[in-house]
């Protein structure tokens, strides 16, 4: 078969959830962020050997967390960082340490491809509900005693968080387009393997002259996830979190495990609650709405067993 004449390889968005890099229980140190990004990239590499063009996405949370932890303990002798810019510095740091751990796989397997960060930034509104009511939390906790000051020193806003304490909270914007879609697209159409979106990208507005403006918040990596996939044209969509499947009843004797859902029954469960904001609610979002604007496939499971599930052994697939 000539070149011209063969099937283009499938371009696929995979989302790796928080605990591939950062796992509960662990201090979180460099030495433990390479280990769990290295065993956490198996099925990438898997699925890059299968032929497929691939972006990555990865979530920020507790990286996110230290580096507000790291600001408040040093105001006194640097200036702080905005936290728009934090998650871009953590796009590029974070995307270095994915970058060469996935590099260092496709090489011991002699694949010779390419592998860039890009630091990403999303277009979101900056009229969103979560702008104007914000309540995403971020950072460390703080007692009751210290909201007063806080509240006049910082000018934030602070909720409670659970039992554990009161937390600053930011805007979470649903994120609209990304603003690096073309030269993104332009690397995976020449086989490069191209990390972007880290943690959901850098939220910015666009001004009335069309220059862009950043917000102190963040994006749901899953929304920005599936506005990339979608953006790119890719046809399928992985997102990987700490559960092999999806399933209804989660927690409860009844529980029942999903290997396949339509859309329209993905959004009834979710009308019935199934789906957590906290948890497993943004991912059902997400893949609702990268197979409402052309998306063809969703697969949900963890990151241990993502070249089972591609396989079909394991994980939830959810399809039009």
């Amino acid at each position: 078969m000539s070149h011209s004449t063969q099937k283009q390889p499938r371009v696929a968005v995979i989302a790796l959830g928080g605990n591939a890099i950062t796992r509960e229980f662990e201090e979180g140190n460099i030495t433990q962020q390479f280990a769990n990004t290295r065993r956490s990239l198996v099925g990438v590499a898997d699925l890059i050997e299968k032929g497929y063009q691939v972006v990555l996405t990865h979530g920020n949370g507790p990286q996110v967390g230290n580096a507000l932890i790291r600001v408040e303990n040093s105001r006194h002798l640097v200036p702080p960082t905005p936290l728009g810019v934090i998650v871009a510095d953590l796009e590029g740091g974070m995307g270095y340490m994915i970058q060469q751990s996935l590099q260092n796989k496709l090489i011991k397997r002699g694949i010779n491809r390419d592998v860039v960060t890009i630091v990403t930034q999303v277009i979101v509104d900056k009229n969103d509900p979560s702008v104007l009511n914000p309540t995403k939390f971020v950072g460390p906790f703080y007692q009751a005693s210290q909201l007063d000051a806080l509240k006049a020193q910082r000018n934030w806003i602070i909720k409670k968080d659970s039992n554990r304490g009161y937390r600053r909270v930011v805007p979470s914007p649903i994120p609209l387009e990304i603003v690096e879609k073309k030269v993104i697209k332009q690397l995976i159409q020449q086989g490069t393997i191209v990390i972007a979106a880290g943690g959901g990208g850098a939220p910015v507005y666009i001004e009335e002259d069309g220059t862009l403006e950043g917000i102190d918040g963040v994006i749901d990596k899953d929304l920005a996830s599936a506005i990339l996939a979608k953006d790119i044209g890719a046809q399928e969509l992985y997102i990987l979190t700490a559960v092999d499947q999806v399933a209804v009843q989660f927690g409860t004797p009844e529980q029942i495990n999903l290997d396949v859902m339509t859309v329209a029954e993905a959004r009834k469960y979710q009308s019935e609650g199934h789906f957590p904001k906290g948890s497993m609610g943004p991912k059902i979002e997400a893949a609702i709405r990268f197979l409402e604007s052309g998306g063809e496939m969703v697969l949900i499971t963890s990151i241990e067993n993502m070249t089972e599930a591609f396989e079909g052994h394991t994980g939830t697939r959810i399809i039009k």
